[in-house]
């Protein structure tokens, strides 16, 4: 909402800008009160944040100082809300990602410079916003009270009613009362401009600061190459593991099986034969064990018949009886996807799969497949025990990494009891 200027042309002008202000009246006023409240919260929060930094001084309060920083920020999400909504315009700001150790997370904390605009916004609102607060139910008030003295003042004990300084015991005064009246209530036709500064201050400081939507989206390409540079050497070691230890071994015993067959093929026709015989069958396990190297690279079958056949292919193959439901979003009327998103979301329900046959305990899968055309969402659900933890190097790390790889999310839901719900959505 706009502050109106004062007018200066004309009787008719002025009650115009004292109507719209009267209009806007009401919400300045609870605009102010809720400010007083989210004032009060940031001054404790200020001296919260105080207190860690004493303590962080001794080394204790360290490791706390990026998790409260974490714990202001719904109320200045909130305050953003407001203000936006106040000025018309949404504000929105991004934070760095602290992730990772104490150390990566201290240095995202320090380098953001989100994070210091919050607090130099809590400085600059608590106090004020409290007085504003004050001022917008004491100055309605103060003027309703004067133009209500000339009412009361008689009814009242002699010498009760006291304002600005002077006892109310005659008319005279009883009339200058209500004349102080007029210059309160030009007080109170200023309040939407005080709300409106107020929410000016919340943008300026708690909007983005010039270069940091930049900032913040080189910090998150930054993650997502190194989440895929992860997920590709552990594609890599996989792939390399199951050569090593499947096919490789198989082909090597299928070439000494053939020597010791061409060395007995003199001596022994029978044992040499018997020994192709056991090569021939070693050869067609190394070849089985190559096509699963292959279908683990890029399954055929989502190739040729697409993602959602692919994973009714995987929902038929689980031991836990599994249903599959296809938003109808997710299929035909988009087409394909893009085949790194269809190969990424086929491995993920795959590894959700396998975690919830092998830790969950569950007796009822479902997967979703759901989405846009930006954007492709995963969700595997099961009702097993729950309290599913992402460990390093587990399952759902890799699942977390592969969305990543693409720029996108995984989130997880596993209270103790269950139901577990993993959750991916892949940018397309």
């Amino acid at each position: 909402m706009n502050a109106d200027p004062l007018p200066t042309h004309g009787p008719a002008a002025v009650r115009r800008w004292a109507g719209s202000r009267l209009r806007a009246l009401p919400g300045s006023i609870g605009y102010l009160l809720v400010g007083g409240v989210s004032g009060a919260a940031a001054t404790v929060a200020l001296v919260g944040l105080v207190l860690v930094a004493a303590t962080s001084l001794l080394g204790v309060g360290i490791p706390a100082i990026p998790e409260f920083l974490r714990l202001i920020r719904p109320l200045t999400e909130f305050e953003r809300r407001r203000a936006g909504k106040r000025l018309g315009v949404p504000i929105r700001v991004a934070y760095r990602p602290m992730t990772g150790g104490l150390r990566q997370r201290l240095t995202a904390a320090f380098r953001d410079p989100a994070n210091g605009r919050d607090i130099a916004w809590m400085g600059l609102h608590g106090v004020p916003g409290m007085v504003a607060a004050l001022l917008a139910v004491g100055l309605p008030g103060g003027a309703l009270n004067q133009l209500a003295i000339p009412a009361y003042w008689r009814i009242v004990p002699p010498g009760t009613v006291e304002t600005f300084g002077f006892v109310v015991d005659s008319w005279p005064l009883a009339a200058l009362s209500a004349l102080i009246a007029i210059p309160l209530t030009a007080l109170v036709l200023q309040l939407p401009t005080v709300a409106r500064w107020q929410a000016l201050l919340a943008r300026a400081l708690l909007g983005p600061a010039p270069g940091a939507e930049l900032a913040v989206r080189v910090a998150e390409l930054t993650a997502t190459r190194a989440a895929a540079l992860d997920a590709h050497g552990a594609e890599l070691r996989r792939i390399e593991r199951d050569l090593h230890d499947g096919a490789q071994a198989r082909i090597a015993a299928v070439i000494m099986q053939l020597g010791l067959a061409d060395q007995l093929r003199q001596r022994d026709p029978n044992a040499a034969d018997e020994l192709v015989r056991k090569a021939q069958d070693t050869a067609e396990a190394a070849l089985g064990e190559l096509r699963d190297v292959v279908r683990g690279i890029y399954p055929p079958v989502l190739a040729d018949r697409g993602l959602t056949s692919a994973i009714s292919a995987l929902a038929a193959r689980s031991p836990i009886p599994c249903t599959l439901d296809v938003d109808g979003e997710a299929s035909a009327p988009i087409g394909r996807r893009p085949a790194a998103v269809e190969a990424a979301a086929y491995f993920v329900i795959a590894e959700a799969l396998t975690n919830a046959t092998k830790h969950s305990g569950a007796q009822q899968l479902r997967v979703g497949l759901g989405g846009t055309a930006e954007v492709l969402t995963v969700e595997v659900h099961d009702d097993g025990v729950g309290a599913a933890v992402e460990a390093e190097g587990g399952g759902l790390a890799g699942i977390r990494r592969r969305a990543q790889a693409l720029d996108g999310r995984m989130l997880l839901s596993s209270p103790p009891g269950g139901p577990t719900v993993v959750r991916v959505e892949l940018p397309c």
